[in-house]
């Protein structure tokens, strides 16, 4: 069922990006900032990739990201600010986030204010669901902007210049296409597992 989806869901991400250009990113991005798990190693890296075929370019392809981040992520500072801990708690369970999550996210704030934001805007999955917790602490909102755009700028460059580099590759070395096929049944295992134990976690989680 894993192996399906996944292509599926990136069929549906390269149709977005491919027919929309950089609006595709923005509306892909904030979607993947407002605690809605898309990922974008797949959105960003795949607009590198046509950024290398002369489709975008490269750094417009990072900002476009970082802004459909911010804006994602607007929405879900919003909700925890408005919404508080409680309403938090009562529907972080659809996004697989548990009263610990919180507890942890609200340590952090605690200990290291609003650089919190920046540096998980790095981190793969805590950087979806880093806006509520924000809220939630009643970050200034300037700083959180500020932080959020920092963050998520450096984090689609970096993921966009993968696919970048890979598709000025592509076409000139094809053993590339090889080893990519050879380790694609690799990579969707960890990702099975990885999402496994991550929902397992937080069902245990929940029932206690």
């Amino acid at each position: 069922m894993f192996q399906s989806i996944v292509p599926w869901l990136a069929s549906v991400i390269a149709a977005t990006i491919s027919s929309s250009g950089y609006l595709g990113i923005i509306v892909l991005m904030a979607i993947e900032s407002a605690c809605i798990p898309l990922p974008s190693e797949i959105i960003m890296p795949f607009s590198g990739y046509l950024a290398s075929i002369g489709r975008f370019e490269l750094v417009a392809v990072a900002t476009a990201g970082a802004i459909g981040c911010n804006l994602g992520s607007t929405l879900a500072y919003a909700a925890g600010r408005l919404g508080g801990r409680p309403l938090a708690e009562r529907w972080g369970r659809y996004v697989l986030m548990s009263r610990h999550d919180f507890e942890l996210t609200d340590r952090f704030f605690a200990r290291y204010g609003g650089i919190t934001v920046f540096v998980t805007r790095l981190l793969p999955l805590i950087r979806t669901f880093i806006a509520l917790p924000a809220g939630i602490a009643r970050m200034p909102q300037l700083r959180f902007q500020i932080y959020t755009f920092i963050g998520s700028w450096l984090w689609c460059y970096a993921l966009a210049y993968v696919g970048f580099a890979l598709g000025e590759k592509w076409n000139k070395d094809p053993r590339l296409a090889q080893v990519l096929h050879r380790f694609d049944a690799l990579v969707l295992g960890v990702l099975a597992l990885g999402f496994g134990w991550y929902l397992w976690r937080h069902l245990r989680s929940g029932h206690r």
